[in-house]
């Protein structure tokens, strides 16, 4: 089974770690602050389809969990 590269970490403190092929990209506390990180590490889209399972992974809570429960 073939990973997503991008991996959005369960809500903590202070937002959501994000990965990249394993790689920290930083903490987001939405899903702009992602994109910004993958635009940085050189995704060249100007829209992300955050729903899409080959290229992300969202650890317990989708794109629109930001906090802790």
């Amino acid at each position: 089974m073939n990973r997503a590269p991008v991996i959005v970490h369960p809500p903590s403190t202070g937002g959501r770690r994000v990965t990249l092929n394993g790689h920290d990209l930083g903490r987001a506390r939405r899903t702009g602050d992602v994109a910004a990180f993958l635009r940085r590490a050189g995704f060249a889209t100007t829209t992300f389809i955050w729903e899409d399972a080959g290229v992300f992974e969202w650890r317990d809570g989708g794109p629109d969990i930001w906090t802790m429960s």
